[in-house]
């Protein structure tokens, strides 16, 4: 997080505004918001988002729970081990989206996406009986393009205060859904097994993307946005990860026509996992499709800046930090303590 942040403060000691130019900090959303605008015809924009988040200890249905109270649950996926004995400690995943933008006219902005995943996740085993003692710690990791998109953003209202568009988009999940790794298991063994589907880069599931975003100014220095997207699989192979709703609402201050400050709350909703791969059957919380999904609450604060680093346009720089609110995620997962969002935007 530390370099971000430094990075920011690198972009904000060179930030002027151009008052040539009609490019404000403020006229694209929080970078953590994704097709948040569309373009005048004739005009394109590249943009690359990074996104850290961080993860730890569990919640049981929304509720902490100890490792004690983990190894007394039992194992649901075989019977020997009868009882949960591997427990995930913490986890951390990287994801870099590289996106393009481009408007045939002014009504229709069409879009394409791709996005690679790094997961990296630390593990404790314990005996499978008796006193339940620690075994040792192990880590698993995986890292793959996961997926690619394309899409169009449709103009349907814009005034002089306020703006309103649709989005619809088709998304293929092309990353890896068979990685294996090296785990410690509750008999003291090391073995090459197929990672739980939270670490897995993709499901091969093809999903239908549609949005709504409606951003209003309030007066010369504040903003505010809404925007609510579903994504629903619409072709599937044996299992895949459960539809998935975001809602956004968000508020903008222009310090000046090159920074604006911002807050948003954000409202997830994701259904658990619809089948299941019989290869994955670990005594481990993260091996259950039902320990999937669930309903979060998350805020954040951020900034976006105008600088001029490329020839031609601003280029636009956005940082992000969102952190829980509320966290009811089915039955045993782990929580997620905070997410750091970095991301570059040039518009030609």
């Amino acid at each position: 997080m530390k370099p971000f942040v430094a990075l920011m403060l690198f972009f904000a000691c060179n930030v002027h505004a151009d008052i040539k130019s009609d490019s404000r900090a403020i006229g694209h959303a929080p970078i953590g918001v994704s097709a948040d605008h569309f373009h005048k015809k004739g005009e394109s924009m590249i943009s690359v988002r990074h996104s850290h988040m961080k993860m730890g200890g569990t919640i049981f249905n929304g509720n902490d729970i100890s490792f004690n109270d983990v190894l007394a649950m039992p194992n649901p996926l075989g019977n020997m081990p009868s009882n949960l004995s591997v427990i995930p400690t913490d986890m951390t995943m990287q994801m870099s989206m590289v996106g393009g933008m481009y408007a045939p006219t002014d009504s229709v902005t069409l879009m394409m996406m791709g996005m690679f995943v790094s997961k990296d996740m630390n593990l404790n085993t314990y005996q499978a009986m008796m006193n339940r003692d620690l075994l040792g710690e192990f880590n698993t990791s995986s890292s793959d393009i996961s997926d690619f998109s394309m899409g169009a953003l449709i103009k349907l209202k814009e005034t002089g205060i306020s703006r309103l568009h649709a989005e619809i988009a088709l998304q293929h999940s092309i990353g890896s859904r068979d990685t294996k790794g090296v785990v410690l298991t509750p008999m003291d063994k090391n073995m090459n097994m197929t990672l739980p589907y939270g670490m897995q880069s993709g499901d091969g599931a093809t999903r239908l993307i549609l949005g709504m975003t409606h951003v209003k100014k309030l007066n010369n220095k504040m903003r505010w946005g809404n925007q609510a997207r579903i994504k629903i699989a619409v072709s599937k192979d044996h299992w895949a990860f459960g539809d998935h709703t975001e809602v956004n609402s968000w508020l903008q201050y222009e310090v000046n026509q090159a920074v604006s400050l911002s807050s948003r709350l954000k409202w997830i909703h994701q259904s658990k996992i619809s089948g299941r791969d019989p290869a994955i059957s670990a005594p481990v919380q993260t091996a259950n499709p039902e320990n999937y999904g669930g309903r979060e609450w998350h805020i954040g604060f951020g900034i976006n800046l105008l600088t001029q680093l490329l020839p031609g346009n601003r280029d636009r720089f956005g940082l992000e930090l969102m952190m829980p609110v509320e966290q009811q995620k089915n039955n045993l997962q782990m929580k997620t303590d905070y997410q750091v969002i970095f991301g570059y935007q040039k518009t030609f």
